[in-house]
């Protein structure tokens, strides 16, 4: 079943029990906030004390797995049917995946973790030289390679399944080898419950934190009062400004505003770059890379066993959940911008390139910070983000020439990501609660965006915001279970699509276009052709379609079920049944491409954009167009055809028993 065959639009199993469930632990949260944040935390401190190696794990086979999937053959399968191309640019691409993954959390932590890490790491003497090179290591291991794999590993399990083999783009898709069309029932909707609540709760956490960042940068540059009424007019601000982007869409809305973010956040690190000490941030920079590379495996399975410490619970643990609990969102909406790129493209775009350019950030903002108070004898700076995390960016910038301007700069970019974060998350759980699809009424995108702004407020409130980060982290921990387990039926479908390429490249006899003595010259005639849509789809209804009639005729008188079809773009289809093993498909469509310039040189008078056009009649099978074309052949040449491709077919199916 694909989410185009499903009959309403929104999903009220789903969309109603997450509102419900939402509500009660909204409810919960506010109106006992210190009863709940013990319930969570005691919850915390059971899962760090016994099942800290556990997430250790889950989080170095995530990784493995994602290098793994990049590197090998699977690596040229595309997220899509084989003739599908990407729905954006690489540049565009990258800055959605970055705006909506991780930008927030460098403007928050780009500064205070590596100064905190400085100040106090867990193994080396704290204001010490070895203080600065593990406070850069660990600042690199919490933000690279092991954050972006997590998001990676599930936005490629649901862009696989959905867009490779027509599943709905939401996180029950992840568990359709292991359960197959129940998917649809009621544990597929318990799992899209579960990721609606994670991703408004997230999404209300990340705003009611981050506001007041923003509250503290407006502070410090028009002294705006900090408190309260302040925070809760910039959440309604930022709710608004997610709204009219929600309602613009995704090609308008959050593309532009990610573009934007990205441009800033160039700007702001070249600034940092060329008004701080470059050379030692060039040097620091590289010298950072290789030693988080050269200690990866140490660290990805380091668990301080040997020394008694909370360091791992309160810093990596910590980071590993708040990951995992937030790739549900993150990944559904990596997904959907990712359609049409090849495995190895997505795996080396999603891990390697925001990668590098959040290991960029945090080398020339937080060496310059820590190059500040141990070099230059800042050690205000240090109390500054000791005191207030959310001033530790404003603080170290206060320090720059030019600095009003980088802070305008700066809070700017805040704004911006929260307005990403706050959008694309309610193009994520819109989809959740609809099938996986985004065509959905303007009323339900509102809903989701102002949901998520009056969560926060209510939760900022109360103070219940501390309470539900430490539920948010909590929930990772049975997803993580469901996540690996998605992992190995990933990892079997991508079996059986490479098994299905291999059966398709086949070498068989050569198909005769026509067994006449003026067979080539027919041939040849097809090739310099460049037909009319009316003339592709006369040759469809009149030898295609008569051709599959004929061979789903003789598959019927031999027990196997086999039937043609027609749709309204005037393709024809082959249908044929093998029962619980994979089905044969075939079709012939119309599609159109640019005549060569030649062509159009002595055709001056073409000027409409569909008679600049020619039409070939493409062979798709179910993997995809297979980028070859039939037209003028004979009605044998075609049958010969199609029974050519069915060879293949049984063949990879004779491979997979």
């Amino acid at each position: 079943m694909t989410d185009d065959n499903l009959p309403a639009r929104l999903n009220p199993p789903v969309f109603y029990s997450a509102t419900l469930l939402i509500t009660l632990l909204l409810s919960y949260t506010a109106l006992l906030p210190q009863q709940a944040d013990e319930l969570f935390v005691g919850l915390q401190k059971l899962i760090v004390t016994n099942a800290s190696w556990f997430y250790v794990l889950v989080v170095a086979i995530i990784l493995v797995t994602t290098v793994y999937l990049g590197a090998s053959r699977y690596g040229e399968i595309r997220l899509g049917p084989d003739h599908a191309k990407p729905d954006y640019s690489r540049l565009t691409w990258l800055s959605m995946l970055f705006s909506a993954g991780m930008g927030i959390g460098l403007m928050f932590f780009g500064v205070a973790e590596p100064v905190m890490h400085y100040l106090s790491p867990p193994v080396a003497e704290p204001n010490s030289v070895e203080a600065v090179r593990e406070a850069m290591k660990l600042t690199f291991f919490h933000w690279g390679l092991h954050a972006w794999a997590i998001y990676a590993i599930v936005a490629l399990i649901m862009a696989f399944f959905s867009y490779r083999h027509g599943l709905p783009l939401t996180l029950r898709s992840a568990l359709y080898p292991l359960i197959g069309e129940r998917i649809y029932g009621p544990l597929g909707h318990a799992v899209d419950v579960f990721a609606v609540i994670g991703t408004v709760f997230g999404v209300a956490t990340s705003l009611g934190f981050g506001v007041l960042q923003v509250n503290t940068g407006l502070n410090y540059l028009f002294g705006v009062p900090v408190g309260d009424s302040t925070q809760v007019i910039l959440i309604i601000g930022v709710t608004l400004l997610a709204v009219v982007s929600v309602v613009t869409g995704l090609d308008k809305g959050i593309r532009r505003l990610s573009e934007l973010n990205m441009l800033l956040a160039a700007a702001l690190l070249l600034f940092v770059l060329l008004l701080g000490p470059t050379v030692f941030l060039l040097q620091a920079f590289v010298q950072n890379t290789g030693a988080y590379l050269s200690d990866i495996v140490r660290n990805t399975f380091n668990l301080f066993a040997y020394q008694k410490t909370d360091w791992l619970g309160g810093w990596t643990i910590f980071y590993w959940g708040w990951w995992i609990a937030w790739a549900p969102f993150v990944g559904l909406f990596i997904a959907r911008i990712s359609r049409g790129r090849t495995i190895r493209e997505f795996v080396m775009g999603v891990l390697l390139i925001p990668s590098g350019f959040t290991l960029m950030w945090m080398t020339f903002f937080g060496n310059s910070a820590i190059e500040m108070i141990y070099v230059q004898g800042i050690t205000e700076l240090a109390d500054m983000v000791n005191k207030d995390v959310s001033i530790a960016l404003f603080a170290f910038l206060s320090h720059f020439p030019f600095s009003s301007v980088l802070s305008v700069i700066a809070t700017l970019m805040v704004i911006v990501f929260f307005v990403t974060s706050a959008d694309s998350g309610s193009l994520v759980v819109d989809m959740l609660c609809s099938h996986g699809r985004n065509d959905t009424p303007l009323w339900q995108r509102v809903y989701w965006a102002g949901g998520e702004g009056l969560v926060a407020i209510i939760l900022l409130l109360a103070g219940g915001l501390g309470a539900l980060q430490t539920m948010t982290i909590v929930s990772a921990l049975p997803f993580s279970i469901v996540l690996l387990i998605a992992i190995l039926g990933l990892l079997k479908a991508l079996r059986v699509d490479v098994y299905k390429r291999e059966s398709l490249a086949l070498s068989l006899a050569p198909t005769v276009v026509n067994a006449s003595n003026s067979g080539w010259q027919e041939r040849l005639h097809n090739i310099v052709d460049y037909p009319s849509r009316e003339g592709v789809n006369r040759f469809i209804q009149q030898v295609v379609k008569p051709a599959m009639d004929d061979v789903a005729q003789e598959l019927n008188s031999q027990q196997i079920e086999a039937r043609v079809e027609s749709d309204e773009q005037s393709a024809v289809v082959l249908r044929v049944s093998h029962g619980n093993e994979m089905d044969f498909t075939y079709a012939v469509l119309p599609r159109g491409h640019l005549q060569p310039q030649f062509v159009r040189q002595e055709a001056p008078f073409l000027e409409m954009e569909e008679d600049k056009k020619y039409y070939r009649a493409e062979v798709h099978l179910s993997e995809g167009g297979q980028d070859y074309c039939i037209m003028g052949w004979s009605k044998h040449a075609v049958i010969s055809d199609i029974i050519d491709q069915y060879q293949k077919h049984m063949h990879f199916l004779h491979m997979l028993r």
